[in-house]
């Protein structure tokens, strides 16, 4: 992905494969018609980029997650969506922006681990006029199409490509709200998107990947927290984890696995090169770790892996134990003394979560119960603590900061 990183401004490919149509420049749009007296006159702007045959050339985001789409000598801000002169914008940067390009039906990206250009087909994906990557996800834009890839496979999912002019860019009449028959315009909120500052927010689990990937649950969605600086979006977990659970009450990492519990059920994925349910999954839970001794459980609250340990912590009601996963379905359920009624979910991993830094090195233990954050230094800590600690609100973890 080229990222915009201020003036003077270097763009730069961010993990981002190129796909990229040489594209000819559209004539303008005809002049509009007379406008009736007391009508308001269209805007020429909105008319010709809001028209079918219109496709920007090049798309990025910049250093505070804005989207921009360039075309020719100009660039749009999302949101406002006020069209401006590059030069303008950006002194000396030249225009037009032709941030990539494909030639032929042959595609490249350039690994920034090891500074070479890679080759890959993808004969699912087709041609782009530009490409994008938000929010981990990557994006192809067929002139006002685009549809969503798999940068590692090429796959596309079901019911792409769909309309620019639905998700990306307000236009009149348009948007998947006045598609669904909402009348909600372009708005790209899904399911609890509005929620995610409230002081009603309830999330039901945390979780890190051993790539980085942090994600935070609440109901059928869940947000991508290492991703910030492309702005905040929730998504349904069916997008991400389409063989997964409908919602997730705990989950966790160990040995590039990652592990989504619902009720009494438990998801195993692979985690490279994306999510892959394993192989005679989803199971019940205490076939993959046994139970606690004269005890059924009929749901865990959350439960965490610190990194490096094969000790996985689970919590239920007022109870805290822990196991040893590498004993399987064998283990020993441990129980463990701790402050809290109840948690909603936890996390624990070596760097500070968004804003909040539980220890000044080292991994970092989180625990929320509804809009509360709680932090210790570690699970000695936790296990030693008489009373809760000082909370913090959970809604600072999304960005929010009231």
């Amino acid at each position: 992905m080229a990222r915009v990183l201020g003036a003077p401004v270097a763009l730069g490919l961010w993990s981002l494969c190129w796909s990229l149509a040489i594209a000819t420049p559209l004539p303008p749009t005809s002049a509009h018609g007379n406008v009736a007296e007391g009508e308001t006159k269209p805007d020429p702007d909105v008319t010709e980029r809001c028209s079918d045959g219109w496709s920007f050339d090049a798309t990025t985001l910049d250093d505070n997650g804005t989207m921009l789409f360039f075309k020719g000598e100009f660039v749009w801000k999302s949101h406002k969506w006020d069209r401006e002169l590059i030069s303008e914008r950006w002194k000396n940067f030249p225009s037009p922006v032709d941030a990539a390009f494909r030639q032929g039906d042959r595609e490249w990206f350039w690994d920034l681990a090891t500074g070479t250009m890679k080759e890959r087909s993808w004969p699912a994906v087709g041609n782009c006029s530009s490409a994008l990557r938000w929010l981990g996800r990557y994006y192809c834009f067929q002139g006002n199409q685009f549809l969503r890839f798999d940068p590692v496979r090429g796959e596309v999912p079901p019911r792409y490509p769909r309309d620019v002019r639905d998700y990306f860019m307000p236009c009149p009449g348009r948007g998947h709200g006045h598609r669904n028959g909402t009348g909600h315009g372009n708005s790209t909120h899904h399911g609890p998107e509005y929620m995610r500052c409230s002081p009603h927010l309830v999330l039901s689990a945390l979780t890190s990947d051993n790539h980085g990937a942090t994600y935070a649950f609440s109901g059928t969605h869940y947000w991508r927290l290492d991703t910030s600086r492309d702005g905040w979006h929730s998504w349904p977990i069916a997008h991400q984890w389409p063989q997964g659970p409908s919602a997730v009450d705990a989950a966790f990492s160990w040995e590039e696995k990652l592990y989504l519990v619902q009720g009494t059920q438990v998801y195993v994925f692979l985690t490279k090169g994306g999510y892959t349910l394993v192989s005679g999954y989803p199971k019940r839970l205490e076939k993959e770790v046994g139970t606690p001794h004269g005890i059924i459980l009929d749901s865990v609250d959350a439960a965490f892996i610190c990194p490096g340990s094969s000790r996985l912590h689970i919590m239920a009601g007022r109870r805290l134990w822990w196991l040893d996963l590498k004993s399987g379905a064998q283990a020993t359920w441990t129980e463990l003394p701790w402050p809290h009624e109840k948690v909603d979910g936890a996390l624990c991993m070596e760097k500070s979560l968004g804003p909040n830094s539980c220890s000044a090195n080292g991994p970092g233990l989180y625990l929320i119960h509804g809009p509360n954050l709680y932090c210790y230094s570690d699970v000695e800590k936790l296990n030693a603590a008489k009373a809760l600690p000082q909370p913090q609100n959970v809604t600072s973890l999304l960005g929010c900061t009231h």
